[in-house]
């Protein structure tokens, strides 16, 4: 099952972004976006950057829970994860969110 964009509206008005895998689960998350044309180009910038492992940073939270960020050319953090159980599995999200971005749809559950 393909992997999706969903595109909302927070409570203090800005916009944001949630990248599904086929089993609705979210595998990205965005920041806030002042902006929808804002948020849309954060989009097309998961699509162009989730194709190389390159920018992905891997991370560990104070924690311990490892968890990844999304970069762009510039390194701005475009995306971020949840926080995982295992290196591995943060591991498999990387390889969930480069599967499945590249070719997402886009729901916008704001218009």
């Amino acid at each position: 099952m393909a992997g999706k964009f969903e595109i909302s509206t927070r409570s203090n008005g800005e916009f944001q972004f949630n990248l599904m895998a086929g089993n609705g689960q979210v595998i990205l998350s965005s920041e806030g976006y002042s902006a929808k044309a804002a948020c849309l180009n954060g989009v097309e910038s998961v699509k162009k950057h989730s194709e190389d492992e390159a920018f992905f940073e891997r991370l560990t939270a104070s924690n311990g829970s490892p968890y990844f960020n999304l970069k762009a050319s510039n390194g701005q953090v475009i995306g971020h994860s949840q926080m995982y159980s295992s290196t591995s599995a943060r591991d498999n999200g990387i390889q969930s969110v480069m599967t499945h971005a590249p070719s997402a749809l886009l729901n916008d559950k704001t218009a």
